[in-house]
């Protein structure tokens, strides 16, 4: 969280973290096909000729006040392709939630672990400790034949107690009540640190 007083601005970021292809850009590029354009500003998006995420995907929202301070909640994607490790650090600096998008395909549950982990590895490195982070989880891809159950995704991740959401990112479906999820715990755990 980051306070602009002089332009009584409360930035926060979120940021969708998960394996290569699980669809983070895909969730982004929905929340901007469907949010007003009055509300939110350009997606920007940094690609590999193969249309793979290279660095990030940014795309700003702009919501009511929260104790008479404008707030810009700012998404990210981190690049899911594990070369990409110290650019993911980079883009977790400073977060202020995550949405972390399972690919729900039963061949990719190592995949979701290895993520998984790797998040857990880098907020312990740059000191942010996970309980106290606003986090959901989003189950992305249901529609696959071979769709794992939500409950066995979420105990491979061992995630229990964390907000779960089910999605076809790339049909929409579950992409803006996963980001109402995590915006909602985001602009609470800020309303706590304001008081």
């Amino acid at each position: 969280m980051f306070v602009n007083w002089q332009l009584r601005e409360l930035n926060l970021k979120i940021v969708y973290y998960g394996p290569a292809l699980s669809g983070k850009t895909t969730n982004l590029e929905q929340i901007y096909a469907r949010i007003d354009p009055r509300r939110r500003g350009e997606l920007v998006s940094l690609k590999t000729h193969e249309d793979r995420t290279l660095y990030f995907d940014f795309l700003q929202l702009e919501l009511g006040k929260i104790a008479g301070l404008t707030p810009k909640i700012q998404l990210y994607t981190v690049p899911g392709q594990v070369y990409y490790e110290a650019s993911r650090r980079i883009v977790l600096r400073g977060v202020d939630g995550i949405v972390f998008v399972a690919d729900s395909n039963l061949t990719r549950l190592s995949e979701n672990i290895e993520s998984w982990e790797n998040l857990k590895s880098n907020l312990a490195a740059l000191q942010i400790p996970l309980p106290t982070l606003p986090i959901v989880i989003q189950c992305n891809k249901r529609d696959v034949p071979n769709a794992m159950p939500v409950d066995s995704i979420r105990m491979a991740l061992q995630v229990n107690g964390l907000p779960t959401y089910e999605a076809v990112a790339l049909q929409g479906k579950g992409v803006l009540d996963t980001l109402k999820a995590i915006v909602t715990s985001v602009v609470s755990a800020a309303q706590r640190e304001l008081k």
